[in-house]
């Protein structure tokens, strides 16, 4: 197995959960190899006698000294030299060039978890020897020792495992494309183009289940050599069945087909996706508390994820969570489906919680709508966010306010729903810190 590696030096560039796998990966396969590991944090040890470390701001000057880096999918290849690149892989790359079984990959900006994850369920209700891997699941290349012909490998691709990838799944899931990873990607044009790399190489021999009605991804369709199936508005099979509210009509669909190309009877297809339960921070129902209920959408990190909550969650939504770390999206969109809403109250985070609150503003003005009651979840009185008030990773503070104040204005009947339109990190450390800190405090402030 990858012999081509045994005379080559090897950096592992970025050393958190891929890294360590690449690394355990590498040993086993060379136990007497020196491995190169460079990472911008100071917190790494060594894991042998056989490493050498490069570590914080000079971290990437490591790179021209070895014939073959391994990236993690968080270091943007922007950031290295033109010159290195080459000679730069990926663990996702490596997989798809060595992997015996069959690859079923599964993108769009959002969705791919749930859709990932009932793909999965439906496939295993089906007698299927699957794994679920990648973004959702384990990292890969661990598995490629145990690979057989017969396993099916459930993959949740993100832009950052494709970009670059020269070889696409057998079955390629594309749900959507929206503006999303600006501060990694040049542009808009390059992260869609990451995106297309699940089906810019596959062959007549493969499978494209897209959605039709997002254009971009329609266009990528076009181009591709597989056979197309479109993901239908409905299938028979699903006449008369509850979809779970966690999983939305076009998931459930993606998954029922491809149960079918595995010839999996529909009862099994539906017994799976029926059965199917919530993941975390993905419109999450956390409880009814004081008479009100409370949805946690922590991972709704763009607008367009918090307008399908309201869409999905109705006008029984009376308070919103709004606002986290900017990365140049436009909220023209989320502003107008809020005032078409029956939303009451705003409870906003630093620091898009300032560019919402404006695009409301200027959509009230333009439509003649009531704006919904305003209030910062430190719960200063000022109309702006700076980075110097919004300190990083004090969000249990944050979150703190926010919940009272979640409590004091909305209504018993009604829904509060945490779906804040933004990326976590400017006051939280991640998505799971903020959906943990959400449900902490519902509960801690009920009695």
């Amino acid at each position: 197995m990858l012999e081509k590696f045994k005379d080559k030096r090897i950096l592992i560039l970025g050393f958190g959960r891929e890294g360590e796998d690449t690394f355990r990966f590498l040993r086993k396969l060379f136990p007497e190899k020196v491995i190169g590991i460079a990472d911008k944090s100071a917190k790494i040890r060594k894991p042998d006698k056989k490493t050498k470390l490069y570590l914080e701001k000079n971290y990437l000057k490591s790179v021209k000294n070895y014939d073959l880096v391994i990236k993690s999918p968080g270091i943007p290849f922007k950031i290295l030299p033109k010159s290195q690149l080459a000679k730069v892989t990926t663990q996702t790359e490596i997989f798809f060039n060595n992997c015996l079984g069959k690859i079923i990959g599964i993108t769009g900006t959002k969705g791919k978890s749930t859709t990932s994850s009932l793909i999965y369920e439906v496939l295993k209700r089906g007698g299927v020897k699957a794994r679920l891997i990648g973004n959702i699941g384990k990292p890969v290349l661990n598995l490629l020792f145990s690979a057989k012909p017969d396993n099916v490998y459930v993959y949740e691709l993100s832009s950052f495992h494709l970009t670059n990838l020269k070889k696409s799944p057998h079955i390629a899931v594309f749900l959507n494309i929206y503006p999303e990873h600006l501060d990694y990607y040049k542009s808009f044009r390059e992260y869609a183009s990451a995106k297309a790399n699940i089906t810019r190489y596959q062959t007549k021999d493969d499978y494209l289940i897209f959605n039709s009605k997002d254009k971009l991804v329609k266009e990528f369709a076009k181009k591709s050599s597989a056979k197309k199936i479109p993901i239908p508005a409905n299938l028979r099979i699903f006449t008369n069945i509850r979809i779970p509210l966690v999983a939305n009509l076009q998931n459930a669909m993606a998954a029922a087909i491809v149960g079918r190309i595995f010839r999996i009877p529909d009862k099994k297809i539906i017994q799976a996706i029926k059965s199917f339960k919530s993941l975390p921070h993905r419109l999450e129902y956390v409880g009814i508390y004081k008479g009100i209920k409370f949805y946690n959408d922590a991972l709704a990190t763009i607008p367009e994820a918090t307008i399908a909550a309201l869409d999905i969650l109705g006008d029984n939504v009376e308070t919103i969570f709004l606002g986290g770390f900017d990365r140049r999206l436009s909220f023209k969109n989320l502003a107008k489906r809020i005032l078409k809403s029956d939303v009451k109250n705003l409870i906003l985070f630093p620091t898009t919680g300032e560019k919402i609150w404006k695009a409301l503003r200027l959509a009230s003005l333009a439509q003649g709508k009531k704006l919904p009651k305003m209030f910062f979840a430190d719960g200063a009185k000022r109309m702006k966010f700076s980075s110097s008030t919004s300190p990083r990773y004090e969000g249990a503070r944050y979150m703190k306010e926010a919940v009272k104040l979640a409590y004091r204005h909305t209504r018993k009947g009604k829904i509060c729903l945490l779906s804040t339109a933004s990326a976590s990190f400017s006051i939280f450390k991640d998505y799971k810190e903020k959906g943990d800190l959400f449900k902490k405090y519902v509960k801690r402030y009920a009695p």
